[in-house]
């Protein structure tokens, strides 16, 4: 609890300083005539306390009608703002660069008149993109999640599995505001119309206690594959309750490989399929944290090997070790650009295919969102991996 009101006294001055800088440069600047002015201002603080008091609501309450009502304009509200951010600042710098020049040519300074209109044509230009972008990407979050098929080549992949499949999602984030059990259930059945050979799920599928979701994720029990529904946490589980959500996902037919490995296949016509825990999640409950070397003891390195690691940086340790493939997700993608290109200070890859060393990567944008029930470049996708053998 006191982490979590330190987390909510940081992000409110955060949330403060961001929405300060949108009311200065798109209210005060532009000038706006009252009660325009006005009406504004109000909204900007509004919508500014709106973040951090729904998110409190919502801890308080849990997982209401009431609640998610509340948190649902909140959320897409932050979108937005992070959307305006962006361009106000693209703007500032284009004016930035346009200033700096005229001082270098010595031009005369801008007379107000021309400064307030280029004040209020960016404003406009601004809200537009901003409105924009906003409208897409909730269509492409709230949208039908598509299937992303992918083949890829592994050396070590007997001749026998060439075409073997993976049905492979990650970061569903059930208890997110519209991600439901309705939701899950088109999830599941459209993952069993691709009749996968195995199920794998990258971590971070719950927001929210094994109480107040257990309904929400019953539909789980449904999944069909022919060698297992496999599961590896996430660092949200580790909000979440992960010592209980790893215990109830086994009840609902889902292994959870916490630093194990399994042999997927039969006989000499497999390969071997190992999970470790988040990456983060040493301290985070006891007797949990990322743990390869335990989860390849006795491993034969003639055999392939395919790892699921909810973030992409866990395949430095994986390149190491001698890992074919490794499955993350973790970075949504970056969810809503360009927030990616951020994301790279962080882990190594972010979306989509990679390799380190002689280790394949594949990093999902994941199925659900998290906050903004938005994607901007990131649709959510289920991943219809095919694997190939290079001796086939």
């Amino acid at each position: 609890m006191t982490r979590f009101f330190i987390f909510l006294g940081v992000a409110t001055l955060i949330l403060g300083g961001i929405h300060y800088y949108l009311w200065a440069r798109l209210v005060r600047d532009t000038v706006l005539p009252q009660p325009w002015r006005m009406v504004a201002t109000v909204a900007i603080v509004v919508l500014a306390v709106s973040i951090p008091a729904t998110m409190f609501l919502r801890r308080g309450l849990g997982e209401t009608t009431f609640s998610e009502l509340v948190l649902w304009p909140a959320m897409v509200w932050l979108g937005t703002a992070f959307f305006l951010v962006v361009l106000t600042a693209s703007v500032d710098l284009v004016r930035l660069v346009v200033w700096a020049a005229g001082k270098v040519a010595g031009a005369s300074p801008m007379d107000p008149e021309r400064r307030l209109f280029i004040a209020r044509v960016g404003g406009g230009i601004i809200a537009a993109l901003g409105l924009a972008a906003t409208g897409a990407s909730l269509r492409t979050a709230l949208g039908r999640v598509r299937v992303k098929t992918l083949e890829l080549p592994l050396r070590r992949l007997p001749p026998a599995l060439d075409g073997t499949t993976i049905a492979f999602i990650s970061d569903v984030h059930m208890g997110q505001a519209a991600l439901g059990r309705a939701w899950l259930e088109q999830i599941v059945a459209d993952i069993n119309a691709l009749a996968p050979d195995v199920v794998a799920i990258g971590g971070d599928l719950v927001d929210g206690s094994v109480e107040e979701l257990r309904h929400a994720v019953a539909p789980l029990a449904d999944l069909r594959s022919r060698h297992g529904v496999y599961f590896v946490t996430g660092n949200h589980e580790y909000y979440s309750g992960a010592r209980e959500w790893c215990a109830h996902l086994q009840t609902l037919g889902v292994r959870v490989l916490r630093n194990q490995r399994v042999s997927i296949g039969d006989g000499a016509a497999s390969y071997d399929l190992a999970g470790v825990d988040d990456y983060n999640a040493s301290g985070m409950a006891p007797g949990h944290g990322a743990d390869l070397a335990a989860a390849l003891e006795g491993y034969d390195p003639s055999r392939e090997l395919v790892l699921l690691a909810h973030q992409p940086r866990a395949v430095f340790e994986a390149a190491e070790r001698g890992v074919g493939l490794q499955l993350s997700g973790h970075t949504h993608g970056g969810q809503l650009w360009p927030w990616r290109y951020l994301v790279y200070l962080q882990q190594p890859f972010v979306g989509g295919l990679g390799r380190r060393k002689d280790t394949q990567i594949y990093v999902s944008n994941g199925t659900g969102f998290w906050g903004p029930p938005m994607r901007l470049f990131a649709a959510p996708e289920i991943t219809k991996i095919v694997l190939r053998s290079a001796a086939a």
